[in-house]
């Protein structure tokens, strides 16, 4: 029998893989209590949608790489906030 795992969950461990080989900070929720996020002002709100293509993850990682900023994980979604831009990444 095959073992299977279901594609969110195989979308949030290579994250958190790849995040752990970038060595980004990543919050999660077993860090905060509790997160929210303002988009009222931010200037623009970008979305990286994951459908199997794992250079989604890697580029996503890779603005907050690029920012020297973290990745903050709510649910099965993943944020990066930087200045007036919130990027998000989503699983389809």
């Amino acid at each position: 029998m095959l073992w299977y795992m279901p594609k969110r969950e195989l979308f949030i461990k290579r994250v958190y893989e790849i995040v752990n080989e970038l060595k980004i900070p990543l919050i999660d929720e077993r860090v905060y209590d509790k997160v929210g996020f303002s988009t009222s002002s931010a200037i623009a709100k970008v979305t990286f949608k994951f459908e199997e293509d794992e250079s989604v993850i890697r580029g996503f990682l890779g603005l907050a790489e690029y920012f020297h900023t973290v990745v903050i994980k709510k649910g099965d979604q993943f944020f990066i906030p930087h200045a007036s831009i919130l990027f998000q990444l989503v699983s389809s």
